[in-house]
């Protein structure tokens, strides 16, 4: 069985996730779906930072940050809504300086995903 205290202990506000979503079962779910995709939306990310496609990877961290709201992820949507509007502005300079922090708060929620989902 899933312990739901282990996404709450780990600072993913599960509440908010499971009332956006409408029940855990779905909520679930998408937790599922998020894992799956994780690994090519982040590889698209670390491309497009890295030939400074400001345009794409404002879509791709806009989507990381939707994601990452729906499912409680409050500190990985808020870092990604800072990466967001700063490649809005063009500031790869912000980018360049704090993508290491995105990185390492994404990586630090799929490992945390993947022991709930006992992957």
């Amino acid at each position: 069985m899933k312990e739901v205290s282990l996404l709450s202990s780990n600072g993913v506000n599960v509440d908010e996730g499971i009332e956006l979503l409408g029940d855990i079962e779905t909520y679930d779910e998408i937790l599922e779906d998020f894992l799956t995709e994780f690994d090519e939306k982040m590889t698209k990310i670390i491309n497009y930072k890295e030939s400074s496609d400001m345009e794409n990877y404002a879509i791709m961290v806009h989507a990381l940050k939707s994601d990452s709201k729906y499912l409680g992820f409050t500190n990985l949507a808020e870092l990604a809504y800072q990466h967001e509007m700063e490649s809005k502005v063009n500031n790869t300079q912000f980018i360049n300086n704090n993508f290491e922090q995105l990185i390492n708060e994404a990586n630090r929620i799929i490992d945390i995903v993947k022991q709930y989902l006992g992957k």
